[in-house]
């Protein structure tokens, strides 16, 4: 729904650069586009200020055991330079893709599937218990997640009184 709302401002703002359009007709049309970026853009700035500062801070506490595990725990050997590039090249090109058709996907599982790949390339051999642990994330990351939100809703619903 967001795409189409977002290709018909689109092209409300080419249709209002056409000529012979007078000043009212350009004033429903900036009405309408405000009206479809209001619909589109209904995060307020203090959530994604919020977000952006936890990601931020997630990422300065996290980074050594994250970079560790994708650069050294997947495989049985280290990285190769061609195998990091394969994987960086291929962990673009997918999220590219998702970004094209809309889908979700976790930049982050995305490349260790990629150094994965790599590695079986390679024959270097994965390391079980890392991959093992890899995909049990992949697997309770969806149920886990709605699990905490519906929690924190409820608990902000009876604290709010929704």
């Amino acid at each position: 729904m967001r795409r189409y709302l977002l290709c018909l401002d689109d092209t409300a703002k080419k249709v209002g650069k056409l000529p012979g359009l007078d000043s009212r007709e350009k004033s429903d049309l900036d009405k309408l586009r405000k009206d479809l970026t209001a619909t589109t853009e209904y995060a307020p700035f203090w959530v994604i200020l919020a977000v952006a500062l936890a990601l931020g801070l997630g990422t300065m506490v996290g980074w050594k055991r994250v970079v560790l595990t994708i650069g050294e725990k997947i495989g049985k050997q280290g990285m190769t330079y061609a195998q990091g590039m394969s994987a960086q090249i291929t962990t673009a090109t997918m999220i590219g893709f998702a970004n094209i058709f809309a889908l979700p996907v976790s930049t982050t599982h995305v490349l260790s599937s990629g150094v994965a790949g790599t590695m079986v390339a390679n024959k270097s051999g994965l390391q079980g218990g890392t991959v093992k642990t890899i995909l049990m994330a992949w697997v309770l990351t969806l149920p886990a997640t709605v699990g905490l939100s519906a929690g924190l809703f409820w608990l902000a619903s009876k604290a709010l009184g929704n």
